[in-house]
Parts: C-alpha cells; structure tokens; sequence
C-alpha cells in the first residue's frame, strides 16, 4: 500500500512536471514570436527612415593645396560638386565629386661623370570620389555641417611621372547661408590624404558655390 501511494505521488509529480514543461513551451514560443514581430516593426520603421525625402546639390570653385612632390606644395584649382540625400533631419549621405588642375615642381638627377639633381615642372590633374556620412544642424539662415568622406582618387602627372590610383579620406565641414527658401550659398573646407607613388599626400581643400536645396 505504501508502495502503491509512493507511485501515485511521483506519477503526480510527473505529470505535473509535464504540464508545467509544456506551458514553459507555450510561453517561450509567444515571446519568441513577440520579439520577432516587434523587431519587424522597428526594422521597417528604420527601412522607411533610410529612404532620402530631402537633401541638396551643390556645385562651386574649389582651391586644394597638394604635396605630390617633396620639392614643394601646389597649388590647384578646380571644382566640387556633391549631393546630399537626408536620412534623418540631422543626419545626410553624400556623394562627392572634385577635379583639381595646376603643376608641381619634381626632383630630377641626371648621371654623367657627376650626378647633378635639380626640378622640372609637369602639369597635375587629380580627382577625387567620396561618400560618406554628413551631420548638420539649421540655425537660422546658417547651417553648419561635418563630415567623414571615404573613397578613392586618381593622380595624372605628364612629363614622364605617370599615373596613380588610391584610397583617399576627407575630413571637414563648412556651413551654408540660405539666400531664399531653395538656395543656399556653401563655405567648405577639407583635410584630404591621399597616398599617391607610395607615399602619403596632406591635402587641403576649400570649396565656394552655390546649393539647391529640395
């Protein structure tokens, strides 16, 4: 008879034991699926976040010192163009673009029964292709801005120096004062390294023109 109500207790306790695994089941599943459908919920809200509904273009003269040679710095001209797609109010995506024209002075040596050394001048193109992230804020008629661009840049140099492609960085900002409600003028300015014929170029680039915003 003990025996009896000892396997009585325990098929109790088993049972009870199998009722309260199952509804540990149950209550796991329907959090599992509840955290699934709330993150859905915030991944398609973020989705719709990122689709740019505002932004700018803008277009202007661009001034950029180089040090492609070790003789000197250059100086170049040239021009900027980037657009700005919105994917917050505080927060852009750019696209930059840039061309730079001007000459550099180089080391040359020549051998003969002595070495002699000096410079020849050879004209510069380079261009640059960036993207990256931009913060800005609106005060007023005034919005400043910062950004970090990444991407590549070229280098032609005639004369003999050749042709190069590399990584390049842009770090800066700058700020635009709006004219009228779409337009805006645009002062920017950017440390740009570059790493042309395997070495590191300290590049400065100052842009001025014109934004349209929308």
């Amino acid at each position: 008879m003990q025996g009896f109500t000892h396997l009585k207790f325990s098929h109790r306790i088993s049972i009870s034991l199998l009722g309260s695994g199952r509804k540990s089941t149950v209550i796991f599943f329907m959090r599992k699926i509840g955290f699934i459908l709330v993150a859905l919920l915030v991944l398609s809200g973020f989705a719709g976040a990122q689709i740019p509904t505002s932004g700018n273009v803008f277009f202007g003269y661009s001034f950029y010192s180089t040090d492609l040679s070790l003789v000197n710095r250059a100086n170049t001209n040239g021009w900027e163009a980037s657009v700005e797609g919105k994917v917050i109010p505080f927060l852009g995506i750019v696209a930059d673009f840039d061309s730079h024209y001007g000459s550099q002075n180089f080391p040359a040596c020549a051998v003969a029964f002595t070495v002699s050394c000096g410079t020849f001048g050879a004209s510069v193109t380079e261009h640059n292709y960036l993207f990256g992230p931009r913060v800005s804020v609106s005060v007023g008629k005034i919005r400043p801005f910062a950004e970090a661009l990444f991407g590549a840049a070229h280098v032609d140099v005639n004369n003999g120096v050749g042709s190069d492609t590399s990584f390049a960085t842009a770090l800066g900002g700058g700020l635009d004062y709006k004219i009228i409600r779409p337009i805006a003028w645009r002062f920017q300015g950017d440390y740009v390294q570059t790493r042309f014929f395997d070495a590191t170029q300290n590049n400065i680039r100052l842009s001025t023109g014109i934004v349209l915003r929308f």
